[in-house]
């Protein structure tokens, strides 16, 4: 069992989350081989005004066995690997949520980004933010 760490808001509290990142219509969850590694990318979340995360060592088949429950993806970021945040957040209020289950169809939204309104698209990340 190979002990990697991740990045969770509000560490062992009901309110916890494991941050993700969003590559196309996937989640994945970023495990670090070095904390180091994962310290350095919460500071760069935070130079974006991301909230800060811990850096919390777990053992990597439990976040693998989580990523597969959550239909979410996983990479490894090996030491020395310089991981960078992409450059658009979204923050995420964990409260109440639970954890998406697979199913065989997705539901996909009829409106594009175009016909939304700045304010409208404003208040969707702001939602969006409140889901990671």
């Amino acid at each position: 069992m190979a002990k990697v760490y991740v990045l969770l808001y509000n560490a062992r509290t009901e309110n916890e989350g494991i941050h993700t990142v969003q590559m196309g219509d996937r989640t994945k969850v970023l495990m670090f081989e070095s904390q180091d590694d994962a310290t350095r990318y919460a500071l760069l979340l935070e130079a974006q005004d991301f909230p800060t995360p811990s850096i919390e060592a777990l053992d990597s088949e439990e976040v693998e066995g989580f990523c597969k429950t959550a239909d979410y993806d996983y990479e490894l970021v090996k030491e020395g690997m310089l991981a960078i945040p992409p450059e658009t957040n979204i923050d995420s209020d964990w409260e109440n949520e639970e954890i998406p289950q697979k199913t065989e169809e997705t539901q996909v939204s009829s409106e594009t980004a175009s016909d939304l309104s700045s304010d409208e698209l404003d208040r969707i990340r702001r939602q969006l933010e409140g889901l990671i």
